[in-house]
């Protein structure tokens, strides 16, 4: 396995989860046959990169409801824009040096041979969103050249069907207001036999259990233990609803891909960004700030006719916004810690009120 500079390690080790659905899959977006993820973090800065990478140009749209989100190459993703399929989608950490990432990326699928053909040139299609990680107590005093590009880079180049959660990729420097933040995925199969993937960086400026307990806003879709198993906390806490935010302005970010089997079409795949946005509000609380740049990708690898048409299409919507939601609770439970003085800790440690 190769590595990267200043310490950096390359993921990827699957966890397989107890699913009702399907116990054989990985209970990750690799679920979704046509895609890889490849993940790489550099522990000395405290940040990472999240590749998802297409074995096909596949089409794909966004959308955007934080305040304030941090992009790249994004607006060809509208569907009334003229690209129509994208070799890449990159999720990192480091906010807006972060999209330095997609650079490296963009050299790695050159070097394979990918990208959008124009004469004898080809240009890679990678678009990106980012998230603010530069407080966590990493080292972020890089000099003139910060990691990204090579974190980009290796994340495609090592992409494969096994994705690490937790403190991996995009998500290993992320933070919520209470505890460590990570880096999270879940699957399923519709009734219709579409498969819907998630994976998400969840920097979220809320938080993703209910008050100052372990219990998971996210708990009535839990699938098996994927995330404990603790079930819905009732009757609520008093303080439940109590308002707990971390840090300011542009500190935070919950960045996700979407992503299907299913031939969809740019507005079909914006109809299923935006329905996924609500596992995001169902799994945090708040979502959709003014001090947010929450982001979702949803993107199709075109392997199964929507013969049921629009039926099918509410069945795939519907599944996107419950599959993003386990992935973020996921992401918060498998998290460990950050090992800085006053680092959050994480669900793990068993620090929260029972």
């Amino acid at each position: 396995m190769p590595s990267c500079p200043r310490g950096n390690r390359i993921e990827g080790l699957a966890l397989n989860g107890d699913l009702a659905h399907d116990t054989a899959m990985k209970n990750t977006i690799t679920d979704v046959p046509g895609l890889r993820v490849g993940q790489t973090y550099d522990s000395w800065v405290a940040t990472g990169v999240t590749a998802v990478v297409f074995d096909e140009p596949s089409v794909a749209s966004i959308a955007t409801l934080g305040g304030a989100p941090g992009l790249r190459d994004t607006g060809l993703l509208e569907p009334e824009m003229t690209v129509g399929a994208v070799d890449a989608i990159l999720l990192s950490g480091g906010s807006a040096f972060g999209l330095d990432a997609a650079g490296g990326a963009m050299a790695a699928l050159r070097e394979m041979g990918r990208g959008f053909q124009v004469r004898d040139i080809r240009v890679p299609i990678v678009p990106q969103a980012i998230l603010f990680d530069l407080l966590n107590g990493g080292d972020k005093e890089w000099g003139r050249a910060s990691p990204y590009p090579e974190l980009g880079y290796q994340a495609v180049m090592t992409a494969g069907h096994d994705v690490d959660l937790g403190t991996a990729g995009a998500g290993y420097g992320a933070t919520t207001a209470t505890l460590k933040g990570g880096l999270g995925s879940a699957s399923i199969v519709t009734r219709s036999g579409f498969t819907v993937g998630a994976i998400v960086a969840v920097n979220a400026v809320g938080t993703a259990t209910i008050g100052n307990g372990r219990h998971f806003w996210a708990a009535p879709y839990e699938r098996g233990n994927e995330f404990g198993g603790l079930g819905w906390h009732n009757p609520l806490p008093e303080d439940a609803l109590q308002i707990r935010l971390k840090g300011g302005p542009r500190e935070n970010t919950t960045i996700a891909v979407i992503s299907t089997d299913a031939v969809l079409t740019k507005a079909e795949a914006k109809r299923v960004a935006l329905a996924a946005h609500d596992g995001m509000a169902r799994a945090l609380r708040p979502a959709h700030t003014p001090m947010d740049g929450d982001v979702v990708f949803a993107a199709s690898t075109g392997r199964k006719l929507l013969t049921g048409g629009v039926v099918d299409l509410t069945e795939i919507c519907i599944a996107a916004a419950d599959t993003l939601a386990r992935a973020i609770a996921r992401g918060v439970y498998e998290a460990s810690a950050l090992p800085f003085e006053g680092a959050l800790p994480a669900w793990r440690d068993g620090v929260m009120r029972k």
